[in-house]
């Protein structure tokens, strides 16, 4: 009997994952992607360009709402200053009356950066409901760097 228990020194189950191959793996993928990472460029995107307008854009009224809610409008957009003020609630029919029976002639919103967005929106649904189809934004274009 004393040989059967000199054999429970043999092989023992063992309960544990053995985590070394798998961060062997790990850290090959990892230099993997880290080699191939600077290899793959960004995606470029070819916009497509257009010839020059053969008509030259309509003038557009013009709606400047500065910082303290003074609403103007100017029928010219060519002259700087000037135009005439109106208050915030009528700037649909300002607007309907400046196009002077020509739907067609686009309406663009001049906002001063400080101005609230909701202002704008304001304006912009005064302007859809008083029947102005083409109302766009003014925006100040930076020079190329």
């Amino acid at each position: 009997m004393s040989a059967m228990q000199s054999r429970g020194r043999g092989r023992r189950t063992i309960n544990e994952i053995n985590m070394v191959p798998f961060i062997d793996v790990m850290l090959v993928l990892l230099i993997i992607f880290m080699v191939t990472a600077p290899l793959i460029t960004p995606s470029v995107i070819n916009l497509p360009s257009v010839d020059k307008a053969s008509k030259q854009p309509d003038k557009p009224i013009e709606i400047v709402i500065k910082s303290d809610d003074e609403v103007q409008i100017k029928k010219d957009a060519s002259t700087g200053t000037g135009g005439s003020s109106i208050p915030m609630t009528q700037i649909g029919a300002a607007a309907k009356a400046a196009q002077g029976g020509d739907a067609e002639r686009p309406v663009v919103i001049s906002a001063d950066k400080t101005v609230k967005y909701e202002t704008v929106v304001k304006a912009m649904n005064q302007l859809k409901r008083s029947g102005i189809e083409r109302v766009g934004l003014s925006v100040q274009t930076t020079g190329a760097k």
